[in-house]
């Protein structure tokens, strides 16, 4: 499936309570839209104990029910400050709920709310899809200007992409101009809102895409303690070819009237596949596929296949039927909600990390990856597991690889030992890593003389440090570094013991 590469454009989105057919008051989607003011201070990818500066973004938001705004999670997230602007009404607002796999988040007032709501109520959304050539009528705050801004386009398609986090959903693509400031505006087709606004194509004129209402939707029914459920995937990890080509499907013994796709087997098949080798997917749930592996939505949109996984999962799984030895057979996907990739981006969370004498400790993320490999070009001829497992999924619950996330710090202890930095710590005196907070463990239940680095790279130096020597070491280095904390919140309490139920010895 081609991913579009998307240009994020600074803003909110669009929401609104329950799904609203029909409202016999329509709310002016002039009237919904709030200009959003952020600082942000994001995460020190090389440094997690310490933060960037301060960068400040504009963008739009919408008036949903219970006197929440929601906005694009790329606007708020580690936000220091959030104001919301209509008008000459200002307020400070906190943001409540975070969903990155989706780019949405939710914003309440921190005062005066009763007052800033009195003349902006809530914009009703649409309970359907529109159609292709829709008017639609964009409101926003983009560049170029404080007042409101009002653009007018149509809807060109309707298509399955890639959100933010590498998840996907259905967008909408309008033809309205869209600048910087536009995302998390009101998309309205005859007045009611079909979506919000998240990102224009680079690049291209006129070229922009929305969120729809089912993907809010999901996302506002779905948030429990300030998170959201991802849309399910699918969890067998196999992947799916065409079958235009005459050759292959001749190989395959296919007669001219069967539709659907190649199921190509993962490289380690789970108990729970329920595919076998030249199985031919040919419906999920009740979607035929189609020879490309497009499926046709209630409203005649065609779209990939697994834009019917969401919508057909039911108990962890999605029924399907695949052509087996010609005879067709029924099965159950399994479907996940979890992201099981080894190596994610950094989403709203505070950075985990830990230090111990000269060396500092944090599981891989992808937003660091190439600055490890700018300051240890070695790392590109060294077999890095951030480059050979880039793209796995975890082999155990709970698996992280651990990287030394920061150049080694200056202590006598060091000298000699090459800086490891951007290096994948294999294992501790023989023990196996299996992920940050084992790491802790491991260090803090040693008794040894001695505690042995060693790292995953082809040609890495082993570490040898006095154990004793590299905890008293730790303070001077935090000192010399002006370093309040040695790790995050969660690790202190592994290390200290109270995490896992052993005080440290």
């Amino acid at each position: 499936m081609r991913i579009r590469l998307l240009l994020a454009v600074s803003c909110l989105f669009v929401a609104a309570p329950s799904a609203v057919t029909a409202d016999p008051e329509k709310v002016s989607p002039e009237a919904s839209t709030v200009k959003v003011s952020a600082k942000l201070r994001f995460p020190n990818t090389l440094k997690p104990w310490a933060r960037q500066d301060a960068v400040e973004i504009i963008g739009s938001g919408v008036v949903i029910d219970g006197k929440r705004i929601l906005t694009n999670a790329h606007l708020v997230r580690y936000a220091s400050e959030v104001v919301v602007q209509s008008g000459n009404d200002k307020a400070a607002a906190q943001v409540v709920a975070v969903g990155t796999d989706v780019d949405l988040a939710v914003l309440t007032l921190q005062e005066k709310e009763d007052a800033f709501f009195k003349n902006r109520p809530e914009l009703k959304r649409s309970a359907t899809l529109p159609k292709v050539q829709d008017e639609v009528v964009v409101c926003g705050f983009p560049v170029g200007g404080d007042e409101l801004s009002v653009t007018k386009g149509t809807v060109s398609r309707i298509s399955f992409t890639m959100y933010s986090n590498l998840r996907p959903g259905t967008a909408i693509q309008i033809s309205a101009a869209l600048n910087p400031g536009n995302s998390g505006g009101p998309a309205t087709v005859d007045g009611n809102m079909i979506g919000v606004v998240y990102s224009r194509l680079a690049g291209a004129e006129n070229i922009g895409y929305i969120i729809p209402c089912e993907e809010v939707e999901h996302f506002l029914k779905h948030l429990k303690d300030g998170r959201s459920e991802p849309r399910a995937v699918q969890a067998a990890e196999i992947s799916m070819q065409p079958l235009e080509n005459d050759a292959l499907r001749r190989s395959l013994k296919l007669d001219k009237g069967v539709k659907g796709v190649l199921v190509h087997l993962p490289v380690r098949p789970g108990p729970d596949c329920p595919f076998q080798k030249s199985d031919v997917l040919t419906k999920i749930g009740d979607y035929e596929i189609d020879n490309e592996g497009m499926i046709r939505l209630e409203n005649d949109v065609a779209v990939p296949f697994q834009a019917a996984i969401a919508k057909a999962a039911r108990d962890g799984a999605v029924s399907v039927t695949v052509l087996r030895g010609g005879k067709p057979v029924n099965a159950s996907l399994p479907v996940t909600t979890e992201d099981n990739r080894l190596i994610r981006s950094y989403q709203s969370e505070p950075p985990a990390y830990f230090i111990h004498g000269p060396l500092a400790f944090s599981p891989v993320r992808s937003d660091a990856i190439q600055m490890y490999f700018d300051l240890n070009p070695t790392l590109y001829t060294s077999n890095s597991p951030m480059l050979n497992r880039r793209h796995d999924r975890v082999a155990f619950p709970g698996e992280e690889l651990v990287v030394v996330t920061a150049p080694m710090f200056a202590h006598k202890i060091a000298k000699g030992y090459a800086d490891p930095v951007g290096r994948v710590v294999k294992e501790v005196n023989g023990v196996p890593i299996k992920s940050l907070r084992h790491l802790v463990e491991t260090i803090r239940d040693c008794d040894e003389e001695y505690l042995t680095f060693r790292f995953a790279e082809d040609w890495s130096e082993d570490l040898v440090f006095n154990r004793k020597e590299m905890d008293q070491a730790t303070e001077d280095v935090l000192d010399a570094n002006d370093i309040k904390r040695r790790g995050s919140a969660e690790l202190l309490k592994v290390w200290n013991g109270t995490a896992a139920g052993k005080a440290k010895p």
